[in-house]
C-alpha cells in the first residue's frame, strides 16, 4: 500500500493533478462552491481520474485542523523523495545548486522556499531537525507543487553536514548583512550552497562558522531586512544568472 498524505488549497491540490496523473487518490471540495474555479479542479480531477466527494465546510475543517484550505483537499500517494543528501549529489550530471535553512520554523516560508528552489533549478534543500518545520500541509499548500519536486532533506547536525559538502567541493556562501562583501561582487560559479538563517534571528553562530564566505544583499530603501524565502530568490537568481554566463 502506498502511503497517502493530505494537501489542501486550490493551488496545491491542482499542482498536484496536473504533475502526477494518477497519484491523487480522492478530492474533496466543498458543496457549496460552484464557482469557476471549483468547476476547473472538478473537470481536472475526472480527467485524472480522482474520485471526487463533496463535503461540507465543517468536515473539510475537521480533516485539514482548521486550516485555510479554501473550500478542498486531497488525498495524495506520497512521492518517495531521496532522504539523504549523498543520493542527491551521486546523481547528479551538473554542478549542485543546494539551499541550507537554518532556523525556519513558519511552514509558510518553508513552502515559499520551496516554490523558489524549484523555480530556481535548487537540487536540494537542507534544514537541521531541530529548529525547523517539516513537511506538512500548509508547507504543501504554500509551494503550490514544490514539496512534491525538491528533495527536502532534513539532518541531525546541520555544521555536520556541511563540513561533509564541503569535502565534496561545495562552496557555502552564507547571508548576513554585516558582510563586508556584497552579494553581486561575488563569484558564484561551481558547486555552490546557500545558507539562510530566519528573518530576525538568522543564522545560528556555528553555522555562520561554518560557511565558507559571507555576504550581504544590498538594501537600497529603508527595510533592514527580507523574508528568508525572498532572499533566497535574489541570491539563488545570482547565481544561476552567473552561471548562464559563463
Amino acid at each position: 500500500m502506498s502511503e497517502l498524505r493530505l494537501i489542501h488549497g486550490f493551488h496545491a491540490v491542482t499542482s498536484s493533478l496536473r504533475q502526477r496523473e494518477g497519484m491523487v487518490r480522492e478530492v474533496y471540495l466543498d458543496g457549496s462552491r460552484h464557482d469557476r474555479r471549483a468547476k476547473d479542479l472538478l473537470a481536472l480531477a475526472e480527467t485524472r481520474g480522482a474520485r471526487v466527494m463533496l463535503v461540507d465546510a465543517k468536515r473539510l475543517d475537521g480533516m485539514t485542523g482548521q486550516a485555510r484550505h479554501q473550500g478542498v483537499a486531497a488525498r495524495v500517494e506520497a512521492v518517495r523523495m531521496p532522504t539523504h543528501i549523498e543520493d542527491v549529489l551521486d546523481e547528479l550530471t551538473e554542478p549542485p545548486l543546494l539551499l541550507l535553512l537554518d532556523g525556519v520554523t513558519d511552514p509558510h516560508n518553508l513552502g515559499a522556499c520551496l516554490r523558489v528552489a524549484d523555480g530556481m533549478g535548487v537540487h536540494a534543500v537542507i534544514a537541521p531537525k531541530d529548529h525547523a518545520v517539516g513537511l506538512n500541509a500548509t508547507v504543501a499548500k504554500v509551494a503550490s507543487g514544490a514539496a512534491d519536486t525538491v528533495p527536502y532533506i532534513m539532518v541531525t547536525n546541520l555544521a555536520r553536514t556541511m563540513r561533509e559538502l564541503k569535502e565534496r567541493n561545495i562552496w557555502l556562501i552564507g547571508t548576513d548583512e554585516r558582510a563586508e562583501q556584497d552579494l553581486y561582487g561575488a563569484k558564484l560559479e561551481g558547486a555552490l550552497g546557500w545558507v539562510l538563517g530566519a528573518e530576525g534571528e538568522g543564522m545560528r553562530r556555528l553555522t555562520r562558522e561554518t560557511c565558507d564566505m559571507l555576504v550581504r544583499i544590498p538594501m537600497l530603501g529603508s527595510v533592514e531586512s527580507l523574508n528568508v524565502s525572498v532572499s533566497a530568490g535574489i541570491c539563488l537568481a545570482e547565481a544561476r544568472r552567473q552561471r548562464r554566463a559563463i
